[in-house]
């Protein structure tokens, strides 16, 4: 392998781990996510065709591998409860704090392929083109969990469900 593919390889590193950070929710197993993705490119490098860009690449190799342990996860019977979520890292003051984990906590509520597509395309700033790729699926079907996950993590984070969206939240005087 060329030094330039190595430097390729290694400056999606950091985006590698923010999309893993937000798939896991655990900072432990987003760095062995990533790690293990690291593993597969490096090792599968000669199968990638230079058709498109090396990191959609390596974002899909990411996918199906946390994917292919979702799966596994799946079927063992000592799985985590689904709301037992890791703390967010501490920020500079505790608004932040707050927000931060207000926002993983409402994204781990989301389901996986709205997260999925969600960070892909926000944080990681891929195209609708790109993630249709990573994720093997059709654009239309990446522009619709898109909107749905936005509407629902907006919902989320300002406290009311979907459920609940079209009743007015009561104010305190009309409350009983």
């Amino acid at each position: 392998m060329r030094a330039e593919d190595e430097a390729l390889i290694l400056a999606c590193i950091p985006s590698l781990r923010r999309y893993a950070r937000g798939l896991t929710g655990d900072p432990h197993r987003a760095d062995d996510l990533v790690q293990d993705t690291l593993e597969r490119a490096w090792s599968r490098y000669s199968r990638w065709q230079r058709r498109g860009e090396l990191r959609a690449w390596m974002f899909g190799i990411m996918h199906n591998h946390f994917i292919d342990g979702v799966r596994a996860a799946s079927r063992r019977t000592d799985q985590t409860a689904p709301g037992d979520l890791p703390d967010a890292p501490v920020r500079a003051t505790q608004t932040d704090h707050l927000e931060v984990r207000d926002l993983d906590r409402c994204l781990q509520t989301l389901p996986a392929e709205q997260r999925e597509v969600l960070l892909l395309i926000c944080v990681e700033d891929l195209s609708y083109q790109e993630t249709a790729q990573i994720l093997a699926v059709p654009i239309g079907t990446v522009m619709s969990r898109l909107s749905r996950a936005r509407e629902k993590l907006g919902a989320l984070m300002q406290g009311r469900d979907t459920a609940r969206r079209l009743r007015p939240v009561p104010t305190p005087r009309e409350m009983p």
